[in-house]
């Protein structure tokens, strides 16, 4: 098992902050609020990749996908995928995967505590494809169609990780009829100010925050098949309410979305 550590924010606590959560450390709220302070964008931008999140799974639970393979899962936060997953139908089957022991073991507490069914918790790290892969033909069914959610996720896989195949080889171990489901931070159309928030991930942050243009996403989404509208800040992917904080601005969010589904 990895090592915890408790002396470097860590991606995954600093974002169960970020929603409002309460599984974080003194080093992870501080470097959060400082976040906040250079870009109040920041918190407001959390919850929107989290609503796009929600969006997404009932999204391909409308194409009849019933398995969720959550990649960088992190913590159990609002809105979990099981939750929102097994509203729709109870059967719904999620591995959560990631590599922090922190979040996987909150996980795994959640899932005993509450005796939820079809839901499983793993720590893995989603560039060990194979390991992952292991897992998830353990617990899932690959044989039907799979929804693999990279939802800020890609954006911690650097170049030297080659995240264009590592997505590639997602696609190709599922079935025709799966769905991908990412977001990516961007520069895109965003301020000199964002790169303060850049710079702080990358040096003092478990793990670095690698930002792309809609271009390089693109590439990401190579081999699926976009759903409507295609590439979109998350704020404007399929809303359901109200824009709130982004109403007339999605791009502030500086946050691309998109749900790609692989064809026959």
């Amino acid at each position: 098992m990895s090592e915890i550590d408790v002396d470097r924010p860590n991606p995954a606590r600093i974002y169960d902050y970020l929603l409002g959560g309460s599984h974080s450390f003194a080093v992870d709220r501080r470097f959060a609020e400082e976040m906040v302070r250079v870009d109040p964008i920041v918190r407001p931008a959390a919850r929107a990749n989290r609503e796009f999140l929600r969006r997404a799974v009932r999204a391909v639970q409308g194409l009849g996908i019933r398995q969720f393979l959550d990649l960088g899962a992190g913590l159990p936060t609002m809105g979990n995928v099981h939750e929102i997953a097994q509203r729709e139908d109870p059967g719904a089957r999620v591995l959560y995967v990631d590599n922090d022991p922190v979040a996987v073991a909150h996980s795994r507490n959640i899932i005993e505590r509450e005796h939820i069914s079809h839901v499983s918790a793993e720590q893995a790290d989603a560039r060990d494809v194979d390991a992952v892969l292991d897992l998830a033909r353990r617990d899932l069914d690959l044989s039907q169609p799979v929804a693999v959610l990279m939802v800020a996720l890609l954006h911690f896989v650097p170049d030297d990780d080659h995240p264009v195949d590592l997505v590639e080889r997602y696609r190709d171990a599922v079935v025709p009829g799966s769905a991908l489901a990412l977001t990516h931070v961007t520069r895109d159309g965003q301020g000199e100010h964002v790169t303060e928030v850049y710079e702080a991930y990358r040096s003092r942050a478990t793990s670095r925050l690698v930002d792309r243009s809609r271009d390089q996403v693109a590439e990401l989404l190579a081999g699926w098949e976009p759903l409507d509208p295609g590439i979109s800040w998350a704020p404007s992917w399929r809303p359901d309410g109200p824009a709130g904080p982004f109403a007339g601005e999605p791009s502030a969010s500086g946050i691309y979305a998109a749900v790609g589904v692989r064809p026959a």
